[in-house]
């Protein structure tokens, strides 16, 4: 052998070695997921989870209701917090604050004007029969009960002794809805103040899911849309207080005293329901006073037309407008909606989620427009 052939040997590079085998093998390729059959297996899973997501959806559906409702009133009672906050107090003593007083607003209504409610409420279905008794003398109502007996069908509906089992469904049903009505508001109460409490740390959280870049922008627009809400809630409030307050006085001025506080609770209840809550409550108050006497009712009459033209265009405006700018036919348009997927409680949150999401859109979505 020449020395060339013995470099050339020397500096060709020694074979490698294959790898050893794993001890469960070498992993094959990857499946190709756009093939036909694994196109359809995700999206046969697919199908199957959002399936089982709407089905936990629906049954968890009252109970969402729930939380959504507490989130709605911690936010309507945080611009209370904020404000004592730039009074000077720390977070934590704002929302102590706050608690206390709701906890004790709470109470006194329980102890104080709860059993007094009652008390009338009794009077006022006492007095039912007296009124219907009333209505016969009318010559107008005397001829429409001739021809239709409508009369004699309500009176023997309410002094019907089953008049109350027979609308709860039974003895067993009264007691099964006034539990379940004392057990929602205990939990819309607790859950209310463990929002109040760690609301600031809520919002923090849900911010730090959106991406980086516009973590900011979500969190201004997030403030915008809780403190429409909270404005929103506690001016609705506010309406209804004054609602309750004015009816309560309009009561003992004509001489319904004996059940003032039940037809203002009443009014006030009702003034909360968007576009035709007031109307119901009026009507309520207006027809009992026509019931007991024409003067007292046509009394309230005049005045439950003057002031909800007052309300709508007076104290409503400047209650609302730092919180909800929203068009009118959209209020309409929203009330309707929420009420029809969720009732009474979705008229009442239809309006300030319209206009967040009228925010959302004029902010995102229009500003997108423009830029392009």
């Amino acid at each position: 052998m020449s020395d060339e052939t013995a470099v050339a040997d020397a500096q060709q590079p020694e074979t490698e070695q294959p790898a050893p085998a794993p001890e469960l093998g070498h992993r094959g390729r990857p499946f190709d997921r756009k093939a036909p059959y694994m196109v359809g297996l995700l999206g046969g899973f697919g199908l199957l989870t959002a399936y089982a997501f709407s089905r936990i959806f629906i049954s968890l559906g009252s109970t969402l209701i729930l939380i959504v409702v507490s989130l709605f009133i911690a936010a309507g009672l945080d611009p209370l917090v904020r404000w004592l906050e730039r009074r000077g107090l720390g977070r934590s003593m704002a929302v102590l604050v706050v608690i206390v007083g709701v906890i004790g607003m709470i109470a006194l209504f329980v102890f104080a004007l709860a059993p007094v409610i009652a008390d009338q409420v009794r009077a006022i279905g006492s007095s039912a029969p007296d009124w219907l008794d009333r209505l016969q003398h009318n010559q107008r109502v005397r001829d429409l009960d001739e021809q239709y007996g409508f009369i004699e069908h309500i009176q023997s509906f309410v002094t019907n002794g089953n008049f109350a089992s027979r609308v709860f469904g039974g003895v067993l049903g009264v007691g099964l809805a006034v539990l379940n009505a004392f057990f929602n508001s205990f939990i819309i109460i607790v859950l209310t103040l463990y929002f109040l409490g760690s609301f600031e740390t809520l919002k923090k959280a849900a911010y730090s899911l959106a991406p980086g870049s516009r973590r900011e922008r979500v969190g201004k627009l997030g403030d915008r849309i809780i403190e429409g809400i909270g404005g929103y809630v506690s001016g609705a409030f506010v309406i209804a207080l004054c609602a309750g307050i004015t009816s309560l006085i309009l009561l003992f001025s004509i001489g319904m005293g004996r059940y003032a506080v039940a037809l203002a609770f009443v009014v006030m209840v009702t003034d909360v329901i968007p576009m035709i809550g007031a109307t119901i409550g009026a009507v309520i108050v207006t027809a009992i006073c026509f019931a007991d006497s024409v003067q007292t009712g046509v009394i309230a009459a005049i005045f439950y037309i003057a002031y909800q033209q007052f309300e709508n265009y007076v104290i409503y405006p400047r209650v609302m407008s730092r919180s909800v700018e929203i068009p009118g036919v959209l209020t309409v348009i929203a009330a309707l909606v929420g009420a029809s997927l969720m009732g009474v409680v979705g008229a009442l949150l239809a309006i300030p989620t319209a206009a967040a999401i009228l925010m959302l859109v004029r902010e995102v979505f229009v500003k997108a427009q423009d830029e392009r």
